[in-house]
């Protein structure tokens, strides 16, 4: 008989979550609490509770080739950045594809997941729904929980001095959907991370000032990287990360501040990052240093003082007149149908074994999906945790006892840092390269380099030296998709067709070719030598 799977909300991870399971013989039932899925991704006018919110001119931060599930590439006439509405289109795509909305309990919220009383030997979970207001329960062999961590809004009201006096409009950014409200008002956003930095430029078309206060400042990158090419195809190499992690974080933290830099001086723009060590996650914003340089935008400090009509900001003694506060200061998580006792959430992180299972639990039986903040895109990162999680779930992958479990996970808090690469100091933060091969590795999934460089050296060089598309997580073990292969090695083409829209022809250049025919020479004497 199949184990049965309970599956906690129908988002990208939950998508993924129901097909791993399905393809491995498994039994999902997923509940989702609103209408429909598509989780963070599904725009609505207004802010449901209990789901992610997001605002109408959303636009991905991944491209489509690194954002997209590993065995379903995003269709090649989408941009390579996506707004929120091709993207829902997308995972609708790939529900329809795999007959994943049949596994779907539409207007079902979870209101308890407990131990069974068996649950030492059985390790199995009682779940209690709410359905169009009558309750039921059931008996699940497993529970993956896939609800996110962008619900629950961060507002820190006690950081902000007077601001129960202020008589202007004041909201997190959770519940911002349109520019319209800002339409000559003076607008402060508080909160440098995308969101705030998306609000800031958005409010700067129709405000008559924009204010963007930042306690610790941030690196500010565009969509559009070298030679115009998507920033994380060209940052996000698996050869590009070897070299990372086999330097001193000094060198790594200065050469990515020269990187970073050679777009604009973040120090002259004010928007520099005070620690340059500790890796915060970058915004990607195409716009804000154009709104900064002609004034749109100003870039201001935290604030001191909130009056009734103004807000006075550190080491700026002048008032600023201020109609509007927009709060984009991050979220808090919770599982509130989880006891404390099962998944425990403290200083902003929870113990998990690989960001994944309860480490304390005997039985590893419950999962927690997309908990985690990789340098990278969401979608592939859970796909590849929950293909773990169902093979541990089948018996097919082991994990070690709970003493080993506990015992990494107290050590990954302590956050001690290698003194190398990226320093990922902050919680929830991970490499997402070799995150994402620690796991595939334990489902005997990680591409074979060294093998492949003798069978197949067009496809190792691709792989190693090109970006680190999700197609690669297919290449073998469970799940190996017959058309991996194919996905990398045409990549670049969807990437560039939907901006070669207008054919021009290149201009041969003289020098050019000079260069490479002496470049060629250079490659066939070192050749040479080498085998001399």
């Amino acid at each position: 008989m199949a184990k049965r799977v309970a599956i906690v909300g129908a988002g990208v991870s939950g998508l993924a979550s129901i097909k791993c399971c399905l393809e491995e013989g498994l039994e999902p039932t997923c509940f989702e609490r609103s209408d429909d899925l598509g989780g963070l991704w599904r725009f609505t006018e207004h802010v449901e509770e209990g789901r992610a919110s997001l605002y109408k001119s959303v636009v991905s931060n991944s491209s489509k080739e690194m954002s997209c599930y590993s065995d379903f590439p995003f269709p090649e006439d989408y941009p390579n950045f996506v707004p929120n509405s091709l993207f829902l289109e997308y995972l609708k795509l790939y529900a329809k594809r795999f007959n994943l909305v049949k596994c779907i309990q539409f207007k079902t919220k979870v209101c308890s997941v407990t131990k069974c009383p068996d649950f030492a030997v059985s390790g199995k979970w009682e779940v209690v729904t709410l359905h169009e207001g009558k309750q039921s329960s059931a008996i699940f062999d497993a529970v993956m929980v896939c609800t996110g961590f962008l619900t629950n809004p961060h507002l820190p009201m006690d950081s902000f001095p007077g601001i129960k006096n202020f008589k202007g409009q004041y909201f997190h950014s959770r519940q911002y959907k349109h520019p319209d409200l800002f339409k000559d008002k003076r607008v402060l956003v508080v909160g440098m991370g995308n969101s705030g930095t998306d609000i800031a430029v958005e409010a700067s078309h129709l405000a008559k000032k924009v204010f963007l206060s930042t306690t610790g400042g941030a690196w500010v990158i565009s969509r559009v990287f070298d030679s115009g090419y998507p920033w994380d195809m060209m940052f996000m190499t698996r050869f590009q990360n070897m070299i990372r992690n086999f330097l001193p974080t000094p060198i790594v933290s200065w050469l990515i501040s020269k990187k970073m830099n050679s777009w604009f001086n973040h120090v002259n723009y004010g928007v520099a990052p005070e620690d340059r060590i500790q890796l915060r996650e970058p915004v990607l914003n195409d716009e804000l240093p154009g709104r900064i340089i002609t004034g749109k935008v100003l870039i201001k400090p935290s604030i001191k003082e909130v009056k009734e009509n103004s807000v006075i900001f550190n080491n700026t003694p002048k008032e600023e007149p201020i109609d509007i506060i927009i709060f984009a200061t991050g979220y808090t998580f919770a599982f509130p149908f989880l006891d404390e006792s099962i998944v425990k959430v403290e200083d902003g992180q929870a113990s998990l074994y690989k960001y994944i299972f309860p480490a304390h639990l005997p039985k590893p039986t419950l999962a927690v999906i997309g908990l985690i903040k990789p340098l990278g895109s969401m979608i592939p990162t859970g796909e590849t945790q929950a293909r773990w999680v169902v093979q541990v779930l089948k018996g097919a992958a082991t994990i070690p006892p709970p003493s080993v479990r506990m015992a990494e996970v107290n050590e990954r808090k302590k956050n001690k840092h290698s003194g190398f690469g990226l320093c990922y100091c902050k919680a929830l933060q991970s490499d997402y390269v070799t995150y994402i091969d620690d796991l595939l590795t334990s489902i005997n999934a990680k591409p074979d380099l060294w093998a492949m460089l003798f069978n197949d050296p067009r496809l190792a060089l691709s792989i190693f030296f090109g970006p680190c598309t999700p197609y690669h997580f297919r290449l073998t073990g469970p799940g190996k998709w017959e058309g991996a292969r194919n996905a990398i090695l045409t990549q670049w083409d969807r990437t560039l067709k939907v901006t070669k829209t207008r054919i021009v022809p290149a201009s041969p250049s003289s020098f050019e070719t000079l260069f490479k025919f002496f470049s060629f020479l250079a490659l066939l004497v070192a050749i040479f030598l080498v085998f001399l």
